[in-house]
């Protein structure tokens, strides 16, 4: 039985020593069990969905988003190219999700929503944020009018600036979680 399918929140996944691939389908099984293939992946009793493309579901852009992070690299012309590369903090803590959206460990966690400007979709939108204090991570979901949430990202905050970020959102709470 693959090892990484009994880990639990706190731990992390066993993920480093493996060949690309085999991450890849350890990653997807765990993805697999805990969101795609999950009828109870709901916050507060409200379904999650994972962001539409042109109308349709994409769990495969989900569970890239999840598992890797957008990096700017340059190519041999000079050209700023931008590509997705496997991020080690995000996927080993890719079973906290679950965890977390069901608030399992409510003495580690503030969870806010805060309306804040799209510039994409050019609109105001309202996001909660499920925030470990304690362990750094942060899972972000954009609520869709009481229809549902969209799981937008999860990421441990492994970057300075990424916590005060968060503190300066909480500043700017609404009053209830929507």
């Amino acid at each position: 039985m693959p090892i990484n399918l009994i880990k639990k929140y706190p731990d992390l996944l066993e993920i480093l020593h493996m060949a690309p691939a085999e991450r890849q389908a350890s990653l997807r099984r765990i993805f697999n069990r805990d969101i795609q293939d999950n009828p109870d992946f709901k916050f507060r009793g409200v379904q999650i969905y994972p962001i539409k493309i042109d109308g349709v579901a994409d769990m495969d852009r989900e569970f890239m988003h999840l598992t890797t992070e957008r990096v700017e690299e340059e190519d041999e012309d000079g050209n700023t190219v931008s590509k997705n590369v496997f991020e080690p903090e995000r996927s080993k803590r890719l079973h906290w999700i679950n965890h977390h959206v069901h608030e399992r460990t409510p003495d580690n966690v503030v969870v806010f929503s805060v309306t804040e400007r799209d510039q994409l979709k050019r609109r105001d939108v309202t996001k909660t944020y499920i925030f470990d204090k304690v362990d750094k991570y942060i899972i972000v979901l954009e609520c869709q009018r009481g229809k549902g949430y969209y799981l937008l990202t999860a990421y441990h905050m492994d970057r300075p600036y990424s916590l005060k970020q968060i503190q300066k959102k909480m500043k700017h709470a609404l009053p209830e979680v929507q």
